[in-house]
């Protein structure tokens, strides 16, 4: 494991302990709300991105940071990486806050997690490492990273458009993260003679 993703993971882990065992309110002071909210505050388009739901929520994406971060941050080096995270979690926000504007998305709701940095994670993984075999846990059948990645962007596209009732996930948080990944990765080929793809 990779030092930021190590350090990224020990975040996430304590901020949940805190808002699990010890201040269950916190996580609606750390979540993310609509601007035009009395809840909102400048400070949680940082802290929702280190605050999780349940066990479930934090264990998906802290597996996918280890899993596609350490990879792309020995890669890249830690400062590059690490605002590669930032601007892909802040991405999704952003994207997500748009959608709330133009009430694609719900205004009444809050939203926490990692997904949209780890979204941008699997971009630069796919980038970097096309021919990798990757299974889900409950299709355990190899699929290159070229064909997964831009397959599940996909259905998360899909799932966010069709908007099932009860679906609880930021899919366009997802994608926001995904997108500002890719946006970042092509400034980064097009400007540093030192940085290219596979």
């Amino acid at each position: 494991m990779t030092d930021v993703v190590k350090h990224l993971l020990i975040i996430n882990l304590i901020v949940f302990a805190f808002t699990e065992l010890i201040f269950p309110n916190l996580i609606r002071v750390l979540a993310l709300y609509y601007p035009t909210s009395p809840y909102f505050q400048p400070f949680q388009l940082v802290t929702h991105f280190f605050t999780h739901a349940n066990l479930g929520h934090i264990f998906f994406n802290m597996f996918g940071l280890v899993m596609f971060g350490s990879p792309v941050e020995s890669l890249w080096g830690p400062r590059r990486f690490l605002l590669f995270y930032i601007v892909c979690a802040l991405g999704a926000a952003i994207t997500q806050l748009l959608m709330m504007y133009f009430q694609i998305e719900s205004t009444n709701g809050l939203m926490v997690g990692a997904s949209g940095a780890i979204y941008g994670l699997l971009v630069a993984f796919g980038t970097k490492f096309p021919n990798a075999e990757l299974m889900l846990i409950f299709l355990p059948i190899p699929i290159k990273a070229k064909y997964f990645i831009p397959g599940l962007i996909a259905l998360d596209l899909f799932l966010g458009i069709s908007k099932f009732s009860g679906d609880p996930v930021a899919h366009f948080a997802h994608l926001g993260g995904a997108f500002f990944g890719f946006l970042l990765i092509l400034l980064w080929q097009n400007n540093d003679s030192n940085y290219r793809v596979n």
